[in-house]
């Protein structure tokens, strides 16, 4: 299939790769504009951007698709198929319907539960077991078309948003090259979402971060992995700002936000405790609990947050 693929972030990398390394032909990318990054600003290439100019494959960075020019171009390519992974852009239905096969959106999630912006978090501050992705053909709604392919996998009773992430994405790859096959040979029946299922995610913002002790110590963990590595879950310690980006649940109780020990650094919780063991001092590298105990005081019967 000759593809035009518009992606962002290191989400969409793998699935770019899996698709220049394929019997398709990736004849364009599309991307967000480069923005500025760190705390120089500093006017940085999406992920995306930077794959295809590895590949050597033509890039377009359009600030809308609304206003007919991306549409030119789209079209001046006369692609079978669109595929899109966390592009960060609303397509306009002259876009959706310009590709023979129509825009194929990969999707960090097992639609039609959690649609919209941040599916991998989300899966994991709810303490979800199980997730994958899915490939959709899209329509003019947030995350709503039909159902092509899904793939599911376990997420680890540890594991961050972060690795999650990263595994996702590598699926996301493996799933489009079945996908397109499937419809290029015509053997695969859309499948329509039940809208009786479907539940949406807004974005993580700092709102996420502060620590609630008196959750029970599944809930704190789970935000904990959900959050890592951004924007990190966050406590007081000696009245400082701590970020806290890995813990493990034990069964000790107490008072919630008391320290019960101190090697390892054990925090009651309402229900049960966490063993905090990886964080991030203000204005510190990220380190070790036991490091952090070291340098600091802070003894059992202390509470924090």
């Amino acid at each position: 299939m000759n593809v035009i693929y518009m992606g962002t972030p290191d989400f969409a990398v793998p699935a770019l790769k899996a698709l220049s390394a394929s019997k398709h032909t990736v004849s364009a990318v599309f991307t967000q504009p480069d923005k500025p990054r760190g705390r120089k600003m500093i006017l940085t290439p999406p992920e995306v951007k930077v794959c295809a100019n590895d590949l050597n494959i033509p890039v377009y960075q359009p600030e809308t698709l609304k206003d007919g020019k991306a549409l030119d171009i789209i079209n001046s390519y006369s692609p079978d198929v669109i595929v899109v992974a966390a592009y960060g852009k609303i397509l306009p239905k002259e876009v959706l319907d310009a590709p023979k096969y129509g825009c194929v959106n990969i999707h960090g999630s097992l639609l039609p539960k959690y649609r919209g912006a941040a599916p991998i978090q989300q899966a994991v501050l709810n303490g979800e077991k199980i997730t994958g992705v899915t490939a959709m053909i899209m329509d003019v709604g947030l995350d709503t078309g039909d159902i092509l392919m899904i793939r599911q996998t376990e997420i680890g009773e540890d594991e961050t948003s972060g690795e999650l992430f990263d595994r996702l994405a590598v699926l996301g790859g493996e799933l489009i090259l079945k996908t397109l096959s499937a419809l290029e040979d015509g053997c695969i029946t859309p499948l329509k979402q039940d809208e009786n299922f479907a539940t949406y995610t807004s974005k993580i913002d700092k709102s996420y971060c502060p620590i609630d002790f008196s959750k029970s110590a599944n809930e704190v963990h789970n935000q904990v992995r959900g959050l890592n590595p951004q924007p990190a879950a966050l406590t007081k310690i000696n009245c400082k700002n701590v970020k806290i980006y890995k813990t493990k649940i034990c069964k000790k109780c107490g008072k919630p936000g008391t320290v019960l020990d101190t090697n390892p650094l054990t925090v009651a919780c309402g229900t049960n405790s966490v063993e905090i063991l990886e964080l991030q001092p203000e204005g510190k590298k990220r380190m070790a609990a036991s490091a952090f105990i070291a340098g600091h005081n802070i003894n059992q019967g202390d509470v924090i947050g």
